[in-house]
């Protein structure tokens, strides 16, 4: 667990936290057999709230014998794999595109475009690991 990142103070802020990651977490799981749900994000926002509200449930996840490679190299600053990569940007252009068709307005076509654009150079720009 980073060490220059605490715990949330307030419980509440825990409880909502805690919330959100296992919610994160089971879509998670369920976007391994589900190809139209991307797997990793849901597992790095369920890392990040658990980051702030839980140590044992943050360890747990990185740690995990199937959840965890999904999500490590990303942490650790290594990379995505190629695999992942390609996996991400045919999905997201692929549903972006469905959206906009579906979408009659002008202004959140944009928006979801862009909102592509940025997502897809983001990855683009992150390490590429090879293939296992």
């Amino acid at each position: 667990m980073p060490r220059d990142i605490q715990p949330s103070r307030h419980r509440s802020v825990r409880y909502l936290l805690l919330t959100i990651g296992w919610l994160s977490v089971a879509l998670g799981v369920i976007g391994i057999f589900l190809p139209v749900l991307p797997t990793t994000p849901f597992l790095l926002l369920a890392a990040a709230c658990f980051v702030r509200s839980s140590r044992r449930f943050y360890l747990w996840l990185v740690t995990h014998p199937r959840l965890g490679p999904w999500i490590r190299d990303y942490l650790e600053g290594q990379g995505i794999p190629l695999k992942g990569k390609v996996y991400a940007l045919v999905l997201m252009w692929a549903s972006i595109s469905f959206s906009c068709y579906l979408v009659p307005m002008p202004w959140a076509r944009v928006f979801m475009l862009s909102s592509a654009v940025l997502v897809s150079l983001y990855i683009l720009k992150q390490k590429t690991l090879p293939n296992p």
